[in-house]
């Protein structure tokens, strides 16, 4: 099942499961968020479009974290006048999963786990710079990764002659 919904003048197609990235919401990391304008539901039943919104769908996320989004560059020039201007802007954005869809008379729920742990953290941990504070699913992988020294191949018996006599 999947939805398309309205937040911060943009328009977004969801499924349980999917994260993205809207506009900065208010609310801390872990928090409960509810999705009212729902503008159309696509499930088993077909798809259902609102006029404008779907009355009594709603969509449910996880609030992941609030960060700064990527860095923007504004350079304005006038040639041969000396005029040159730079600036810069960070946009603040939030990052959420999607937990559930409701409406038009279906349902839909995603049984994973939301991990709170936000992209600098995830950075650190991938360059083994962060502490771990407990056993995580990527230790056993580091220590599968880890290979075996090769082992020297046997030399090669050279084949028998065959002369004739």
């Amino acid at each position: 099942m999947y939805a398309v919904i309205k937040t911060g003048g943009k328009q977004y197609r969801v499924q349980p499961g999917d994260v993205i990235v809207v506009e900065k919401l208010d609310g801390e990391a872990g928090s409960n968020v509810s999705f009212g304008d729902v503008l159309m539901l696509g499930g088993e039943k077909g798809v259902t479009v609102g006029a404008p919104m779907i009355a009594g769908a709603a969509v449910a996320a996880t609030l992941v974290e609030t960060r700064k989004g990527e860095k923007i560059k504004i350079f304005k020039k006038t040639r041969r006048q000396g005029y040159r201007r730079t600036n810069g802007h960070r946009q603040m954005e939030t990052v959420l999963r999607i937990t559930g869809i409701d409406g038009a008379g279906e349902k839909a729920k995603w049984d994973g786990e939301t991990s709170l742990m936000t992209k600098a953290e995830m950075n650190l941990r991938a360059r083994g710079l962060a502490p771990r504070v407990e056993a995580t699913e990527a230790e056993p992988v580091k220590a599968a990764a880890k290979k075996a020294p090769a082992k020297k191949a046997a030399p090669k018996a050279k084949p028998a002659s065959t002369e004739e006599a």
